[in-house]
């Protein structure tokens, strides 16, 4: 399937690009999700049309997306949960976790921008959490687990 691009998609390509995926990946994520459109002749043309206002658009989410991570960046969350006497916690910090603590702090995030490779924090003290804001913008903020005892 091919498909043109209505923004940069990360390991896929830029805004404009017409790209081959496969027909699963387009019709179930890109197409559903706007990030795409089936590359006709007619969507070409409508696309062509609509480019300068699709560019405006992407810089300004890119320019907001890094004064975000200039905020971001250095900021240390604080969030107690119930732990053991050897420092484990009871049930483990997940990224509705992190999105609570940093809505507090005056920041709006979704749980999809919180990146946790090595999957949910299970212990006390302080974790380097990668948020990624856009495609391009990332920002490591610590989260500082704190053990309250059960």
């Amino acid at each position: 399937m091919q498909v043109i691009l209505l923004e940069k998609v990360a390991n896929l390509g830029n805004l404009g690009d017409v790209v081959k995926v496969r027909d699963g990946y387009g019709r179930n994520y890109l197409i559903p999700q706007r990030k795409a459109r089936t590359a006709t002749p007619q969507a070409l043309a409508e696309f062509q049309a609509r480019r300068a206002e699709l560019e405006k658009a992407a810089a300004e989410r890119l320019a907001a997306a890094q004064d975000m991570a200039s905020r971001l960046d250095g900021l240390t969350v604080q969030l107690v949960q119930k732990a053991g006497v050897d420092g484990r916690l009871f049930g483990s910090v997940t990224t509705q976790d992190i999105v609570a603590g940093l809505a507090k702090a005056g920041f709006d995030l979704s749980r999809s921008m919180v990146r946790l490779p090595q999957g949910p924090l299970k212990t006390v003290g302080d974790h380097s959490v990668e948020l990624a804001l856009a495609t391009d913008v990332s920002v490591h903020v610590t989260v500082s687990v704190l053990g309250e005892q059960a």
